[in-house]
């Protein structure tokens, strides 16, 4: 809220300097506001009483954005890369697909791999476990078994995350 939009009875005043000019009415502060020839923005609406600045509304609406743009280059989204595996993988493309979790888990991402049984293989499920057992000692290095392998319908899954 700026200017005539603050209704509040009193106010705490922060000059445009940043130093603390004490509580007092809004009339007051909003007078000491068009006196500096710059407008009165409330910070703090739900402080007791709530805490009003006297700032260039522009200037102080454009820093806001800036500082919300930056937090917004700093965050990163943990994506969840699927990896899948069959029983009957050889070692050389169980090493391919390790190093294309190497790959994703540097990136920071999270790692779901997942083992998929298909016709008669169902009945061998228990002993393709140490597929995925194998697969997260591979990479034991760089990262940690989040879920442990768990077996949902026709597939095992498993996810990998980096160490910290």
């Amino acid at each position: 809220m700026i200017n005539e939009q603050i209704r509040d009875k009193e106010v705490r005043l922060i000059g445009e300097e940043g130093e603390q000019l004490g509580i007092m009415s809004s009339r007051e502060a909003m007078k000491l506001a068009e006196e500096a020839g710059l407008d009165l923005v409330k910070i703090a609406p739900t402080a007791k009483p709530p805490v009003c600045k006297i700032v260039d509304y522009g200037k102080f609406k454009y820093e806001q954005i800036r500082k919300e743009k930056e937090a917004k280059k700093k965050q990163r989204t943990i994506e969840v890369k699927e990896i899948r595996l069959s029983p009957n993988i050889d070692t050389n493309d169980l090493n391919t697909k390790v190093n294309a979790a190497r790959k994703f888990l540097t990136k920071g991402d999270k790692v779901k791999i997942t083992l998929r049984f298909r016709g008669r293989e169902m009945a061998h499920m228990n002993s393709s476990k140490h597929i995925l057992d194998d697969f997260a000692e591979s990479l034991s290095d760089i990262a940690v078994v989040e879920k442990a392998p768990k077996v949902e319908g026709r597939s095992m899954t498993m996810f990998l995350t980096e160490k910290r």
